[in-house]
């Protein structure tokens, strides 16, 4: 959501870069294209004074003209500073030492906050924590029955109570229920409206009464844009939350809300959420969104998504033949299964330092990896280790087999030919050529 962004800060900050002296003119210009830059990404004018303010003076002092590298010293102020906007700082939920811990979700409709109910329980699991989860949104139409097809997903319980229309009343047993089944933590997922309104507010207030919360989390659309920050405000004026998850943070909103909803409630972003499937959902990492933004990659974040989902004993097989130069198409259908389980690959490609712009913007095709697969499973076990014996009719064959074409099939091999050259140059410890990008969109 932040290319637009991210694309003009780092055009600013790579001209002050070139640059072997800074004088105050030279700032004073980087400043301006910069209070620009954020006002277009929808950013709350208040909090772009103030950001753009905070820069300046950091980069006026002696330590940055005098420097012999002032543009890199710059650009360490913004990254510095764009993590304080955000909030400095990962903040985590507070967990009470007498379970159940009680979270409270509050938003507007199609905030999409029943799935971050769902999205919740599940990170919540994976940290070996027993979830419950509470259905207290009693007027949209089938709120209930998709927290329940969730938590059926999730393997997680759903508290309901069939025909009431009293939300106070079920969040209170709700909670009654997880303490008495020894759940660690209770998700009460609330009703929300289409705009804030009296009734919504005391209903929050008198559930927030009742239950006593641990954690008030606000769930907010980030493709709202500025408007998702004044419905913050007006939130934190009746229910004080704690902590903001932020939705949708994968589409193509301009980025004002992430930048601007710290600053204007004091309250952190604790969660974003990154796509459509549960498991796309993490704390939010200001200073990694801050690299990420201006071009640093994340390697912090693709590590911890690699050590979730890679298996130590293939990764240590996996070493060794490489080492000796016997990558296979068995070995890359097994990396491709773990790089899925990662996340879409643009993501991942944004999280890598100095990956250029162009590759970024490939547009990568996650069906096309479904045929890679498809293609590589209608192989037998030689062909997948010696590709070389594939010939005409063996070509048909897989072709036939896995619904697609023989070019589409020529196309592959000739792709992990490529591929294969790579890994034994590595081996042998040549200088690792460029990968042309017509291999991502291949699956590689």
């Amino acid at each position: 959501m932040f290319d637009t962004l991210s694309e003009k800060l780092q055009n600013v900050l790579g001209g002050l870069k070139g640059q072997g002296r800074l004088n105050e003119d030279d700032i004073n210009q980087a400043m301006r294209e910069i209070r620009l830059a954020l006002l277009e990404a929808d950013v709350n004018f208040k909090v772009v004074k103030q950001f753009v303010a905070a820069v300046k003076e950091r980069a006026m002092g002696a330590d940055v003209l005098e420097s012999l590298t002032p543009g890199q010293q710059v650009v360490k102020i913004v990254h510095e500073e764009l993590g304080n906007l955000m909030g400095a700082a990962s903040t985590k939920l507070t967990f009470s030492p007498r379970p159940p811990t009680v979270v409270l979700m509050v938003g507007l409709q199609g905030s999409g906050k029943t799935t971050a109910c769902g999205k919740l329980a599940r990170f919540l699991k994976a940290q070996g924590k027993n979830v419950e989860m509470v259905a207290c949104d009693i007027y949209r139409p089938a709120a209930i029955d998709q927290l329940k097809m969730l938590g059926s997903q999730l393997d997680v319980p759903v508290f309901s109570i069939e025909g009431s229309e009293d939300a106070v009343e079920i969040a209170t047993r709700g909670v009654e229920d997880a303490a008495r089944m020894g759940r660690d933590v209770a998700i009460i997922d609330t009703a929300g409206r289409l705009h804030i309104d009296e009734k919504l507010m005391q209903e929050l207030v008198s559930i927030r009464s009742e239950v006593k919360p641990h954690n008030i989390l606000l769930v907010l659309d980030a493709m709202t844009g500025q408007d998702a920050v004044n419905v913050a405000e007006e939130f934190m004026q009746q229910v004080n939350f704690d902590g903001v998850i932020l939705t949708k943070l994968d589409g193509d909103a301009r980025g004002g809300a992430a930048l601007s909803v710290k600053a204007v409630t004091g309250k952190p972003i604790k969660f974003a959420s990154t796509g459509e499937k549960l498991d796309s959902f993490d704390y939010f990492h200001p200073d990694r969104m801050a690299g990420r933004i201006l071009g640093m990659g994340d390697v912090m974040t693709l590590i911890e998504k690699a050590q979730s989902t890679v298996d130590e004993k293939k990764a240590r097989e996996l070493e060794q033949k490489l080492r000796k130069a016997q990558f296979t198409f068995d070995d890359f259908l097994d990396q491709m299964q773990s790089m899925r389980k990662m996340g879409p690959l643009a993501g991942m490609l944004a999280m890598i330092p100095g990956v250029p712009k162009q590759l970024k913007n490939q547009q990568i095709d996650e069906r096309e990896l479904d045929r890679v697969e498809a293609i590589i499973r209608s192989m037998t076990l030689d062909e997948r280790r010696l590709p070389e014996i594939i010939n005409g009719s063996r070509r048909k064959r897989i072709a036939a087999g896995s619904g697609t074409s023989v070019q589409a099939v020529n196309q592959l091999i000739s792709r992990f030919k490529q591929m294969q050259k790579m890994m034994k140059q590595l081996a042998s410890g040549k200088k690792m050529p460029n990968i042309p990008p017509e291999m991502l969109k291949g699956g590689f």
